[in-house]
């Protein structure tokens, strides 16, 4: 659960306190998952292999949830960190070891939270984390629900932000989960209500206004793309 989310950025304070569901604590103490969901987390269960989801068509080029790999990204998400328009959201501006301790927390967890490079039309151009947010402390402050999927994202470059790519970006990312997540009823995401920017490209995006609701750190609009509107908005 972030203290700030934006259609720029957010940072994720602890998506790793909350118990798993008893189907999968059976499943791991049975022996079974273990490898998928643990060694590789963005191929295990909790966000049904969403290394395997593929891309989205959208009018600007295919757009793809690309699984972070620290040797290989640290270096380009670090740079996104330190621009001034997205450390202000996700205060994790800093030297490399900063952006690597954030991205640790993830990478060594369970699978519930994956870090992902948003690539469109080839290009990796934001940063994306896909987590339960049933299983997230953000799931103490609404009334969650099974299987609720939350987004937090960045657009890494000046040049891609202000022209409406971040409302398309949000709506290919809510079907990319709601397609490769039959479970899941809502995808959710709660902006800083300051933030009218970002509340706009939710809205632009399909998701409506389901509450406002007091964060640590912010107050922030709990935005909602419900499976059942999906073709509606």
């Amino acid at each position: 659960m972030p203290p700030s989310d934006s259609d720029l950025g957010s940072s994720s304070d602890d998506t790793l306190d909350l118990q798993l569901p008893p189907e999968f604590s059976a499943l791991f103490a049975e022996g079974h998952g273990r490898p998928a969901s643990l060694d590789v987390p963005a191929a295990g269960p909790l966000l049904d292999n969403l290394a395997g989801w593929g891309a989205a068509d959208t009018p600007a080029g295919p757009f793809e949830l690309v699984p972070v790999q620290s040797a290989r990204d640290l270096a380009l998400i670090t740079g996104w960190m330190n621009d001034p328009a997205v450390a202000a959201f996700w205060e994790l501006a800093g030297p490399p070891e900063t952006t690597a301790a954030h991205l640790r927390g993830q990478l060594d967890g369970d699978g519930r939270s994956v870090p992902c490079l948003g690539v469109l039309a080839g290009v990796p151009m934001s940063y994306w984390e896909i987590y339960r947010a049933d299983l997230d402390p953000l799931a103490r402050y609404y009334p969650a629900r099974p299987q609720d999927t939350g987004i937090h994202l960045l657009i890494g470059g000046a040049g891609d932000r202000g022209r409406g790519l971040g409302g398309m970006l949000l709506r290919a990312t809510a079907d990319l989960v709601l397609d490769h997540r039959p479970q899941c009823a809502r995808v959710l995401a709660e902006p800083d209500l300051r933030n009218t920017a970002s509340v706009a490209a939710f809205l632009s995006a399909g998701f409506r206004y389901g509450d406002e609701i007091e964060l640590p750190g912010k107050r922030a609009a709990l935005m909602v793309r419900d499976r059942a509107l999906r073709d509606l908005l």
